[in-house]
């Protein structure tokens, strides 16, 4: 057998509607088989916390292997993935097509289903999970106000750490005074759509759940450009969560009802020629490579697959096109800007830097590329028990972004650019300003 992959990764279908995708015993047998393989590697000690604490586990039995650990303790190990999948996209040798068939995160995510099964998934977990159901309040007159006023109080911090196991010093998104879908008329179809090679010509915008209910800004940028571009564009009609916070819980049937909210529509758009972009890599990624695999049979989820782009895998690719313009005006300075981990899983390359190097070919732009783990991951970088972990996770990433101390630091992930933030200004580095690579790019037009 050889050592080790030579070739790229490839994922199989998730099998989630086996019944044996749920039986307990099956699923730590297979564990105990993958832990023993990571065991004898390590190469991924230096992502997540849960290799460290496999490890740990390991090194703490009486012979130093992976038989000493008792079965009820690989919950520790599931408990810190954060399904990145980063292990299996960047470190490990032996995914499939090696035969080993290694692949961590799916085995965690199985995990972690089973623990849902199980209901063994707090309340409080579920509710973090609900972004359409917290993101209710949001572009409610004095409501949403009066709501981002309390939860800033320490009163409202300690309840929800006592209530939703929210750490009392994460950050928090506050609600949008008015929703994105909820602004003025945001479709254009009065320029003409021209096809590119590698691109559609109109654009539909699945806005999300955070942009639509938290920082509809990062929307409107999107649509600033679009029209710049004279590209037109629609808003989806009509979309429910893309199921990403239900996915992280295991809770794979809330996921399936989401898809069969959004599928129909989203593959309207896309057998009519559209390009669906997405402004928040992990709901991108959802419908690239998550809900495909978990539905490999439904043809309108293939057809989506087909048609979703990452903002900036859309702008670039139009710029090879030769339709983008590149009439750039205003100087960004220097810019320190952080790749997601669940924008890097897209396998599109790093597009959002190649915009950056694009601008600075007209106008100033001194760039701090970096390249990992922000720690932040969804809903784990809020909760009490992993806050202060997704904290030392992040350090380096810090470090990193304050490289030259820059005028603005941006990640393509706005939750991972405030826990930067946030873990800057914690180590008495901050920066000036974040910003999202939509919200500079518009500036360097000059719109």
């Amino acid at each position: 057998m050889r050592e080790g992959n030579l070739e790229a990764p490839t994922r199989h279908p998730l099998d989630w509607k086996n019944p044996e995708f749920y039986d307990e015993s099956s699923a730590l047998k297979e564990m105990e088989r993958v832990f023993d393989i990571c065991h004898g590697c390590r190469r991924c000690v230096s992502l997540c916390q849960s290799f460290p604490t496999l490890f740990d586990l390991v090194d703490a039995t009486d012979d130093g292997e992976v038989h000493g650990v008792k079965k009820e303790a690989y919950w520790k190990v599931v408990d810190q993935c954060y399904l990145c999948d980063l292990c299996y996209m960047t470190k490990c040798p032996y995914t499939p097509p090696h035969p080993w068939n290694l692949d961590f995160p799916h085995l965690m995510l199985r995990a972690k289903a089973i623990k849902h099964k199980k209901g063994e998934v707090h309340a409080s977990e579920k509710f973090l999970a609900s972004t359409d159901t917290h993101g209710s309040f949001a572009g409610i007159p004095i409501v949403v106000q009066a709501v981002n006023a309390v939860n800033k109080t320490k009163f409202a911090r300690k309840l929800m750490d006592s209530q939703l196991g929210v750490h009392p010093d994460a950050w928090m998104p506050s609600l949008a005074s008015q929703r994105f879908r909820w602004g003025r008329a945001m479709s254009n179809t009065t320029f003409p759509s021209v096809n590119g090679q590698r691109t559609p010509g109109k654009v539909a915008i699945f806005s999300t759940c955070y942009v639509n209910y938290n920082e509809p800004g990062i929307g409107e940028d999107l649509i600033k450009l679009l029209d710049h571009n004279e590209i037109p564009y629609v808003i989806v009609e009509k979309e429910s969560c893309c199921g990403m916070p239900k996915l992280e819980l295991g809770d794979l049937d809330a996921v399936g009802r989401h898809k069969e909210d959004n599928m129909p529509v989203l593959a309207r758009y896309a057998r009519e020629g559209y390009a669906i972009v997405s402004p928040v890599p992990s709901c991108t990624l959802m419908f690239k490579q998550e809900l495909p695999l978990m539905f490999p049979d439904c043809s309108d989820t293939q057809a989506v697959k087909a048609a979703m782009f990452d903002p900036f895998e859309y702008f670039i690719a139009r710029h090879k096109d030769g339709l983008l313009k590149t009439d750039f005006k205003a100087a960004l300075g220097k810019v320190s800007y952080h790749i997601p981990c669940h924008g890097r899983v897209q396998n599109i390359g790093k597009k959002t830097e190649e915009m950056f190097k694009l601008i600075g070919q007209t106008v100033e732009v001194k760039l701090n590329t970096v390249e990992r783990c922000s720690g932040h991951a969804g809903t784990y970088g809020v909760k009490k028990p992993y806050h202060p972990v997704a904290m030392k996770i992040g350090k380096p990433v810090f470090k990193a972004m304050a490289k030259d101390e820059p005028d603005v630091i941006s990640s393509d992930c706005a939750l991972a650019g405030h826990h930067i933030a946030q873990g800057m200004q914690q180590a008495g580095m901050p920066a000036k300003a974040l910003q999202h690579p939509l919200s500079l790019v518009r500036q360097a037009y000059g719109l």
